[in-house]
């Protein structure tokens, strides 16, 4: 029996049937102890929600049937999206399901197929993502990371920096210079690599709000084979684009914004706020917003659903959800008023927020994953063509 024959077709299910078998399932799996935590999940605390998911075969919403995933359409990512913010479900470290496994869709090979997808799925392999490093940020092309052809394998020096739950993860997916003659957006190659492979150290960095989210990677002499290649040599420019546009439809997702609105939502009641015409105006306003920006990214997903690559305009939608989510954010210390500025979490009038965290973790939100300005001047020349 094949993966699309044995998984249900959830799109021929009505909305209300299909959003009440999710909010069940939700209700009835998910650990209360982890609604509405404050940090970035480890797989730790993950690994039981994720085996619950799996076994439903509803760990991966966005994959076609045929790979064991859901196949939802874009009006049902919807609902299963907003079933899981209602509900305060945490993030999984998810980055091979949203990302690198739709990338090993496009452009891995069979083998690769067979080798990654099952157990990317079943969390045998969780992902992190070697992209940035000190000097290549928002400038991903000038990363210096090299590998060197030796025989059978890559030998690959170098480091990684602001690498989400690397820690946590088996592999990481890694973008490194192969030809150093080449132009600055060629000569770049696109890798596979088991994170215990000998020769890579990891040393974890602290976030403002005191969670360990990140680390530096280091590569010293790590010896790789050569079929851990996904594209073609020196082509991994192309590859990364693709990726780039699925982490900022994954970024545009209307998730945090719509988890700061509720706990705005809920402060505002306690303290009566939604009484004053000001405060409702620009709580309104943001509301608003955070629906067309949700409309956008059910766009996208169905983009995504049809088989087509997601274009440069993708990146309006992370321009439009980050720089939402930072306005929220800077809303709900206003509405906390003495307590808004005070670490940890506060009861206000019943209600129990902690307002500095959603506020630390918007500010670098218009950074990574490409900044606000060069998501702009992205739109500006290859959107609406203006002139340089």
């Amino acid at each position: 029996m094949s993966a699309s024959t044995a998984t249900p077709d959830y799109n021929a299910m009505s909305d209300e049937a299909f959003r009440r078998d999710v909010r069940t399932f939700i209700e009835r799996e998910y650990p209360v102890a982890l609604r509405f935590i404050l940090h970035r999940a480890h797989w730790h605390e993950m690994r039981g929600w994720w085996g619950k998911l799996h076994a439903m075969g509803w760990i991966a919403p966005n994959w076609p049937r045929e790979h064991g995933g859901m196949g939802l359409d874009a009006g049902k990512m919807l609902i299963y999206l907003e079933e899981l913010e209602r509900y305060g479900c945490a993030r999984p470290p998810d980055q091979g399901i949203t990302q690198v496994g739709p990338l090993i869709m496009r452009f891995g090979t069979e083998a690769q197929k067979a080798q990654y997808l099952p157990r990317t799925l079943s969390g045998e392999y969780i992902w992190c993502q070697g992209y940035s490093e000190p000097n290549a940020g928002s400038d991903l092309a000038s990363l210096q990371t090299a590998a060197v052809i030796d025989g059978s394998e890559f030998v690959i020096n170098g480091q990684k920096i602001w690498t989400s739950l690397a820690d946590d993860a088996t592999h990481i997916y890694l973008l490194v210079r192969t030809d150093k003659a080449a132009k600055k957006q060629q000569g770049i190659s696109f890798l596979l690599v088991d994170i215990k492979t000998p020769g890579i150290t990891l040393r974890p960095i602290r976030n403002i709000a005191g969670h360990g989210e990140f680390c530096q990677v280091f590569f010293d002499n790590v010896r790789v084979p050569r079929d851990t290649l996904v594209g073609a040599l020196n082509d991994g420019w192309t590859v990364a684009k693709a990726l780039l546009g699925f982490e900022r439809l994954g970024i545009g997702s209307p998730r945090r914004p719509q988890y700061a609105l509720n706990r705005l939502e809920a402060v505002a009641r306690a303290k009566g706020l939604l009484g004053d015409p000001g405060f409702a105006d620009r709580f309104i306003a943001l509301k608003l917003d955070i629906e067309d920006g949700a409309a956008l990214y059910g766009r996208f997903v169905e983009q995504v659903k049809r088989g087509e690559p997601l274009g440069q305009d993708v990146s309006m939608l992370k321009i439009w959800t980050m720089e939402t989510w930072q306005r929220l954010t800077e809303l709900l210390i206003e509405a906390g008023a003495e307590q808004g500025v005070i670490a940890g979490v506060q009861d206000v009038a019943g209600v129990e927020t902690d307002f500095l965290n959603p506020f630390y973790y918007s500010r670098p939100a218009t950074i990574y994953g490409g900044s606000s300005e060069i998501q702009r001047n992205i739109l500006a020349k290859y959107v609406l063509k203006l002139p340089s």
